[in-house]
């Protein structure tokens, strides 16, 4: 490096440093001490490295960036506006306040540049593990010999409290295992974390044999203000295809600034007016400007010119391998769209209660998923070890390995780095859907990726099968029963319970043209296919909820409404029956999801649920909490305020009152009614699962 760019770079350092710590000043919140410390790693990543365009952030074949220390954020935002992005200095002065585009940790739905949300430690690390594996598996399927349209690597900067948590272990060692050569992560070791140094929870570990026993190609640079060592580190962590890297780099929190450097109060407070003064001081910047941009730095780390000429050498490519392969192309266009290729609405699976009589919603899934697969090319994902309980496997699909990008991903017991990982692939782009699968109660295990899926409305597919206390003799362990309404809970998540194999196809449908992420909740047990032919069609699951069954009395309205979701509708149409014998005229709705009807317009949800009707009963095996909502307050819930037990499933479900009978006798109560269906005048609604169907 000349002396010229050598005196560039040391100022192009020090502003990103001071305009870390103006922001945090200006908004007294905010992390200023790694923003400080990891200014010359950013710096080195993004002018030296990182082929991007800031003109265009989603350009299809970038290199992805990802600040997994998400509370420094300043570091990233700095870089952005540094570089060209669409990122002002007025932005900048704004951080952290109401409707800015630079938030306290960084948004991706937001911020021009930043590639996914990151803030919950470990996330940002294991994201970007998906990430490497959609980038493999497109180049895989469109990269020709002579043509390549997919190459690029994931940089990623994570940080002590990254390590720490147990969803960067499981992600790593998905990674290591699937020898991700495109991952380029840097560890800051400052030896900090918010409660003190890390002698009191983090040093006994050696960090670099942990990788390297996962996999990892690991290296050492002593001191992050070496700009040479950080450049020939990367270069050789880039240049290494076998294996993910890591490179261990040892920086000082908030240095330079004299009094904070090496503390932990650096890490998440402003620094003080008094302590910015002596750190510009330090630097030889005149402490009395704030958010002060020398026009040789944003000279020096423009990165417009080089991202036009990076992106229209890949766009001459591109468009010489479109006209050699236009069937390709054109798959390629509905991927990065987010869409299926037509025709996968008619390739469905409609199923006959003639023929079928009883079926595992799990089972029908299977079968969708299979009918659609060649509809979804860019489509994989898999389970945590239980994909034949699950049934989410796509058959001939392959598997995902260091040798052939399948679409059968073998995540191992690893939930909570599975979830991320699928983030990764759904925020890259290209992936029509991404999935992962487990049992519904093991959700609890991937909630935060859940969670962050909502929060950035990324078209992810969650997979949840044993889906009640009907999975039967695994006991209460295993058995979820908050897990309905945990899931529904959660912002922007749809949720969909699919009542038997054709309302499974419907559900299969939502989520294919879904903007955000859906949760579908399908049964391990056999569940009756509704005989259409005297029931309503399949499709009214596609607006959340819908009249299935009317009052058989033929009167104008309804008595009572029946409303339930998943494996006890099949439960409320017996209590139909039932209630008819008592000379009730009772409506059944199917409620597969209430996110969907909600969002329906009022007349068609008063058609549904007429307000008029005052009795309604929800049947639902999980805890009754929300269904008010739909019931009223002269309505009631059957439902399961308790954990399971271990039985065979239809004990466990007549022991704890999800029946016809009970249902029915929840509406004649309602009535005023004094009489009450026996036990013995109904037909279990469900039944018991062959053990060699799956694991229990």
């Amino acid at each position: 490096m000349d002396l010229e760019t050598r005196n560039a770079a040391s100022l192009s350092v020090n502003t990103i440093r001071a305009l870390a710590m103006d922001a945090v000043q200006k908004a007294n919140s905010g992390h200023p001490g790694t923003p400080m410390a990891l200014a010359p790693l950013a710096y080195t990543i993004f002018t030296r490295f990182l082929r991007h365009n800031p003109e265009n952030p989603q350009w299809p074949d970038r290199d992805r960036f990802i600040l997994s220390a998400g509370h420094a954020s300043m570091l990233q935002y700095a870089l952005l506006h540094l570089t060209g992005y669409d990122l002002t200095l007025d932005d900048l002065k704004n951080f952290r306040q109401w409707e800015s585009r630079t938030p306290g940790h960084p948004e991706h739905f937001l911020t021009p540049g930043v590639e996914t949300t990151t803030g919950p430690l470990g996330q940002g690390f294991a994201t970007g593990v998906g990430m490497a594996m959609a980038e493999r598996f497109l180049a895989g399927r469109y990269n020709r010999i002579g043509h390549e349209v997919m190459n690029h690597h994931v940089y990623c900067i994570c940080s002590d409290g990254d390590l720490m948590e147990g969803v960067a272990n499981e992600a790593a060692s998905i990674a290591g295992q699937n020898a991700l050569g495109k991952l380029v992560y840097v560890y800051d070791d400052n030896r900090i974390t918010i409660d003190g140094t890390t002698a009191l929870s983090f040093d006994r570990e050696d960090k670099a044999k942990r990788f390297d026993a996962l996999g990892w190609h690991v290296q050492h640079v002593d001191d992050v203000e070496d700009l040479e060592a950080l450049e020939e580190a990367i270069r050789e962590a880039r240049d290494e295809e076998e294996r993910p890297s890591l490179v261990i780099v040892r920086s000082h929190i908030a240095y330079p600034a004299p009094n904070a450097i090496d503390t932990s109060a650096a890490h998440g407070a402003a620094l003080g007016e008094d302590e910015v003064r002596a750190a510009k001081e330090a630097m030889g910047l005149d402490p009395d400007e704030h958010f002060a941009v020398p026009d040789e730095v944003y000279e020096h780390m423009d990165q417009k010119s080089r991202g036009r000429d990076l992106e229209g050498e890949w766009n001459a490519r591109f468009r010489t391998w479109q006209s050699e392969f236009p069937e390709l192309a054109e798959e390629w266009d509905y991927a990065w769209k987010g869409k299926p290729l037509p025709g996968y609405q008619e390739a469905l699976p409609v199923w006959d209660a003639s023929e079928t009589e009883k079926l595992a919603t799990r089972k029908a899934g299977a079968a969708v998923m299979n009918a659609f697969k060649g509809y979804a090319p860019t489509m994989i994902g898999g389970a945590a070890d239980l994909v034949a309980s699950t049934s989410t496997a796509f058959e001939g699909g392959g598997m995902f390995s260091p040798d052939h990008p399948g679409r059968n991903i073998a995540f191992g017991v690893r939930e909570h780095g599975m979830g991320s990982a699928v983030n990764g692939m759904a925020v890259h782009g290209g992936m029509v859907r991404p999935y992962g699968s487990t049992f519904l109660i093991f959700s609890d295990y991937m909630r935060p990726a859940v969670r962050l899926s909502a929060l950035m409305g990324i078209p992810a597919a969650w997979v949840f099968t044993h889906d009640s206390v009907a999975l039967g003799e695994d006991g209460p362990t295993h058995q979820p029963v908050e897990h309905f309404m945990a899931l529904r809970a959660i912002p922007n998540l749809t949720v969909i319970r699919p009542a038997d194999a054709n309302e499974t196809s419907m559900a299969w449908r939502s989520t294919l043209e879904a903007d955000g992420p859906v949760a579908l909740l399908l049964t391990r047990q056999n569940v009756p296919v509704v005989d259409r032919s005297k029931f309503a069609p399949a499709e009214g699951a596609l607006r959340g909820a819908y009249v299935l069954a009317e009052a058989l009395g033929g009167a104008d309205e309804p008595d009572a409404i029946l409303v339930a979701s998943g494996s006890e509708v099949a439960v409320a149409l017996e209590a139909r029956e039932l209630l008819t014998g008592q000379g009730v005229n009772a409506r059944v709705v199917s409620m597969p999801s209430w996110e969907i009807y909600d969002a329906q317009d009022q007349a068609y949800k008063d058609s549904v649920l007429p307000p008029s009707v005052e009795v309604r009963v929800s049947v639902e095996a999980g805890v009754p909490n929300g269904w008010e909502r739909y019931v009223g307050f002269r309505g009631a819930s059957i439902g399961i305020d308790r954990f399971g037990a271990s039985a065979p499933g239809e004990t466990v479900l007549e022991k704890l009152g999800i029946t016809p009978e009970n249902a029915a006798n929840a509406v004649l109560a309602l009535l005023g009614r004094g009489e009450r269906v026996s036990e013995d005048e109904g037909t279990p609604a469900v039944e018991g699962t062959d053990p060699s169907e799956g694991h229990s």
